[in-house]
């Protein structure tokens, strides 16, 4: 019982850790030569300059950062909202990429797994 009840409070303790972090709730990539575009849609209730989606990241399934997108300024009254990533540079035979939101509050949000075409 004691275990069950460990669990179930790690669980709760990890979803409202992203109950007010940024999610990603579309990603749209193109190839242009050697590198790729992103344009990622993020959702947050960002609330001023204090908190507010400050980026997102394109890692590698082994946490290599391959580019990353500040955001410079909160988006209080326009949610969600997308922002684009040009010249990310994604080694050969990879076959997806994440894409990984940061508030100035929470930190990380949940990873987005993005598989490439």
């Amino acid at each position: 019982m004691k275990y069950v009840l460990a669990t179930l409070i790690t669980l709760i303790c990890t979803v409202s850790a992203y109950a007010n972090s940024p999610s990603v709730v579309a990603v749209n990539a193109s190839k242009s030569g050697n590198t790729w575009g992103f344009s990622v849609t993020i959702k947050h209730a960002d609330e001023g300059w204090d908190h507010y989606a400050d980026g997102w990241g394109v890692y590698l399934a082994d946490g290599t950062e391959l580019g990353y997108r500040v955001l410079a300024h909160p988006h209080v009254n326009e949610q969600p909202f997308t922002r684009s990533l040009s010249g990310v540079k994604i080694p050969k035979g990879t076959k997806s990429v994440i894409i990984r939101p940061h508030d100035k509050v929470h930190g990380l949000g949940e990873d987005f797994t993005f598989k490439l075409k």
